[in-house]
């Protein structure tokens, strides 16, 4: 592997553009662009404030940059640099924004989810929603783009609209079956689309594109309910994460479950590897030290290794009791991601915070555990091939194939926490990003 050097970032903003051409960061209220290979500055915008939020336009060729404190979003070119857009929303006020499917409009949801106002660069024409619901993700595009649900909340009661995307025209208008909408998610393949409610009560509705209901789940009654969802990029199968530590299958067909997995604090089954890392101290040559010593004999001196190791079974793995009488209790699965292939799902239950949950989808059945060191901040798929991507807050980068498992630390001087991972489009690079800076892991073709 090889690493780029160390680059400024404020906010976690970084973003590879979906053709993989070009990287996006910001600091503070500049935004940078570059080559995604050579890493060499493409473009520099300077914004009207401090950058909370961009996003690449689909074709790649705009970057929107949201300034919710000023209720401002400024539009760049990357092929006309002088040519700018900027989109205040005024008394208004903004709390997200986000690109259409087609790259040519831009949605803004404004204060207190009073409306979303879709602007058009091409023809400067304005439309609204009225009534969006102030939920987790109250707002969902198809794959193909051709079509938007839209969670509502009016007189009381949720219902969901789904809008033809290239004229903004209400296609079916229905209301749901729920106490407290909380999110909705399409299938890849577009034909069916989730919505699930409040963690307060246990629900997950599937309707077609014309709004019929499908079918309803309901795992259990009165414990916290669903806490995350995710489906396979094949759309066959619809993973449900609940606060009980467990996640359900649902099969495309009937609707219904065909397997439950657990997330037991000891790992019994001979069937299931352990990777545990541990970390070991540098052994140093005393005849080399010398005083005072030289920078990089004294990093070597005070930095630690980790390796993996395969832990013998039974394995007890390190749970928290979650503390009752608080708030959004740290409980459940809180995380959920299918390989690119559907062989593969990872999870991670936030009972038991340091490890990584790997299920063999056509087993159905527990493959492997990533027992870290410290709390899981991320996991990401490879987008060509099954291989995980791991960070934990460290200055290391986790990755598991089938084949094994390899503990990678970033070299370089000074504490690099990474949080957050971002696969390249190609698979062949990751975006590695801290709370302050960035770097661009490359992968050898031998490794890819």
């Amino acid at each position: 592997m090889n690493f780029s050097e160390l680059f400024k970032l404020s906010g976690l903003l970084g973003r590879f553009s979906p053709d993989g051409k070009c990287l996006a960061s910001s600091i503070q209220h500049r935004l940078v662009v570059r080559d995604a290979s050579s890493l060499q500055i493409l473009q520099l915008y300077t914004c009207l404030d401090q950058i909370q939020y961009i996003e690449w336009s689909s074709d790649s060729l705009f970057i929107l940059c949201a300034m919710y404190k000023r209720g401002i979003v400024q539009v760049w070119s990357l092929e006309q640099p002088d040519w700018h857009c900027k989109i205040d929303e005024g008394s208004a006020g903004l709390v997200a924004s986000c690109w259409s499917p087609d790259g040519r409009h831009i949605l803004n949801t404004t204060e207190f989810h009073l409306r979303i106002t879709v602007w058009s660069l091409c023809t400067k024409s304005v439309s609204y929603i009225k009534y969006p619901k102030a939920c987790q993700q109250g707002m969902a595009f198809t794959k193909d783009g051709r079509y938007m649900a839209v969670a509502e909340r009016r007189d009381c009661k949720d219902f969901i609209s789904i809008f033809v995307c290239n004229n903004w025209q209400l296609l079916r208008h229905f209301d749901t079956e729920t106490q407290d909408l909380f999110g909705i998610e399409w299938a890849p393949n577009g034909c069916v689309l989730a919505a699930w409610d409040t963690c307060l009560e246990y629900k997950v509705l599937l309707y077609s594109l014309d709004g019929r209901l499908l079918s309803s789940y309901r795992a259990y009654e009165w414990p916290l309910g669903v806490k995350s969802i995710a489906w396979s990029p094949s759309s066959q199968f619809l993973a449900i994460g609940s606060f009980d530590e467990k996640v359900r299958i649902l099969n495309h067909v009937t609707w219904k479950k065909i397997t439950e997995f657990d997330h037991p604090a000891t790992i019994s089954s001979k069937k299931t590897i352990v990777y545990k890392e541990v970390e070991k101290s540098p052994t140093v040559d005393t005849e080399r030290l010398t005083f005072p010593p030289t920078r990089a004999l004294a990093s070597s001196l005070f930095s630690t290794q980790s390796k993996y190791d395969i832990s013998q079974v039974p394995v007890s793995l390190q749970y928290i009791k979650p503390v009752a009488d608080r708030a959004n209790p740290k409980v459940g699965v809180g995380m959920l991601a299918f390989s690119a292939d559907n062989c593969f799902l990872a999870t991670k239950n936030d009972n038991i915070p340091n490890a990584v949950w790997i299920w063999d989808i056509r087993k159905l059945k527990l493959s492997v555990v990533l027992e870290q060191l410290c709390t899981i901040q991320g996991f990401q798929w490879d987008p060509c091939q099954p291989r995980l991507a791991v960070c934990t807050g460290s200055s290391r980068v986790y990755l598991w194939t089938p084949g094994g498992c390899v503990v990678v630390q970033v070299p370089g001087e000074g504490d690099f926490q990474i949080t957050s991972i971002s696969w390249h489009c190609s698979g062949d690079s990751m975006l590695l990003l801290s709370k302050e800076n960035f770097c661009v892991c490359y992968l050898e073709r031998e490794e890819v």
